[in-house]
């Protein structure tokens, strides 16, 4: 079993489609690899609740989800050493949703790429800027952000197009523990610029939108036949041809190790006949794909099996999320009449004055944080630091042992004038206190 102090890697996939040999190649394949890295504690969930926002085929949201967990499954996904649930099975994801709505900008949200796609579609159809923009599109980064914070993930695996999402998320956390407390884990976004992206039939990107995908684990005679309909020059047999810009060639190194792309490369050079590359690139692919096969269609076939798996999933995602939810809606003071009322014994007041940290990150891509006071003044300003993960544990360190932090972390801290000193030192002492109180 995983264990409380591993780093924390969460990664979502939408409930919107039937996964195709892309999805395998570019995100399940190294997703299950790296689930059984040691230190680390993975979260995969699925995202039924995003599939909402462009899917509202409600028999489609539900096989798609049968689908895609039937494929992580077979594709070896350990369920006893992950966690993997239904994101509509986590009652705590929409309402940190609503908790994170009210800390995050509109204007934040604005910016946000799909909202700004639809409005740039919007605007090249001469249609009203809003025209087809649903609430739930343009909140998602919100949900997101939720589905992130809520189990404190230290990282997402994200496309180099999506480090938007986790920036956004990473903004939230910081709003949220600006006003109340250092509470949610700022994410960082994990790229993998190795990960292939895969052509299709076609010879464009594999997506559903183009309708140029293999399927991943249809039949086996279906999946033959959409390799020998990938599209190829003319050369005659025995005429050399090139692999630079072959699909065949390229969906064929994503499977092979370099010793079989290097024959393969060969036989493009020797004039390999098309027919015979095509049966070659099907038969190096079944070879992987076809032992999971069994497994894929038994779980089709049980869905009672999958829907148990993700019930348990869900057990261990809610014991985590669940206190951890109680504690939030302490933080912002949806709390029970009967518990120690703050503001009857003045002890309200006492907290809006405490000092307060806030951790963000910079332009130069490095991570700060400073201490001000209640009127807003800098008490502390640190230095970058290279990953959040440093910054929060400087912060820990100072609010746990107050001011006899300062002179083991003075490398990591801007030097403040002396008058400062006995206010930083006052402030700290101050947040100690509150926190060995707590």
């Amino acid at each position: 079993m995983t264990s409380p102090a591993s780093r924390r890697v969460l990664t979502g996939i939408t409930t919107s489609g039937t996964p195709h040999l892309g999805n395998y190649v570019g995100s399940i394949r190294a997703s299950v690899r790296a689930s059984r890295q040691p230190g680390v504690q993975s979260f995969y969930f699925l995202a039924d609740y995003h599939a909402l926002i462009k899917c509202q085929e409600p028999a489609r949201v539900q096989r798609s989800t049968l689908e895609i967990a039937a494929s992580w499954l077979a594709a070896g996904l350990d369920p006893e050493h992950v966690i993997f649930y239904r994101q509509s099975d986590i009652p705590e994801i929409p309402e940190l949703t609503w908790l994170l709505t009210c800390v995050t900008g509109k204007g934040a949200l604005n910016r946000a790429h799909a909202y700004k796609a639809m409005l740039d579609k919007n605007a090249a159809a001469g249609q009203d800027a809003d025209a087809d923009v649903t609430a739930g599109l343009f909140m998602y980064p919100v949900l997101m952000g939720a589905d992130i914070l809520m189990f404190s993930a230290h990282q997402v695996p994200v496309g180099r197009d999506q480090i938007q999402h986790i920036e956004m998320a990473r903004d939230m956390a910081a709003s949220f523990n600006h006003l109340y407390g250092e509470h949610l884990t700022p994410p960082a976004a994990l790229i993998d610029d190795n990960v292939a992206l895969l052509p299709g039939l076609d010879g464009r990107k594999m997506s559903k939108s183009y309708d140029n995908t293999i399927a991943l684990f249809g039949p086996r005679e279906q999946m033959r036949k959409q390799i020998m309909s990938i599209v190829t020059d003319s050369r005659a047999p025995g005429a050399p041809k090139d692999t630079e810009g072959s699909a065949l060639y390229a969906i064929y190194r994503a499977f092979a190790d370099d010793a079989e792309a290097a024959a393969f490369a060969q036989a493009f050079a020797d004039g390999i006949a098309w027919g015979d590359a095509k049966q070659q690139l099907f038969e190096r692919i079944e070879r992987e794909i076809g032992p999971m096969r069994a497994r894929y269609e038994h779980l089709m076939a049980h869905p009672e099996e999958v829907e148990a798996i993700l019930q348990a999933g869900a057990r261990k995602a809610r014991a985590l999320a669940t206190p951890f939810m109680r504690t939030l809606r302490h933080a912002v003071g949806l709390r029970a009449l009967t518990a120690q009322a703050a503001w009857a014994s003045g002890k309200s007041s006492a907290r809006s004055s405490l000092p307060t940290f806030k951790q963000y990150r910079e332009a130069d891509g490095r991570f700060y944080f400073k201490l001000t006071d209640a009127s807003g003044a800098v008490l502390l300003q640190s230095r970058g630091f290279d990953a959040p993960r440093d910054a929060g544990q400087a912060i820990k360190r100072l609010q746990s042992e107050g001011a006899a932090a300062l002179a083991a972390l003075t490398a990591h801290l801007q030097p403040l004038p002396d008058v400062g000193a006995p206010a930083l030192q006052s402030a700290l002492e101050s947040l100690r206190a509150e926190q060995a109180g707590n």
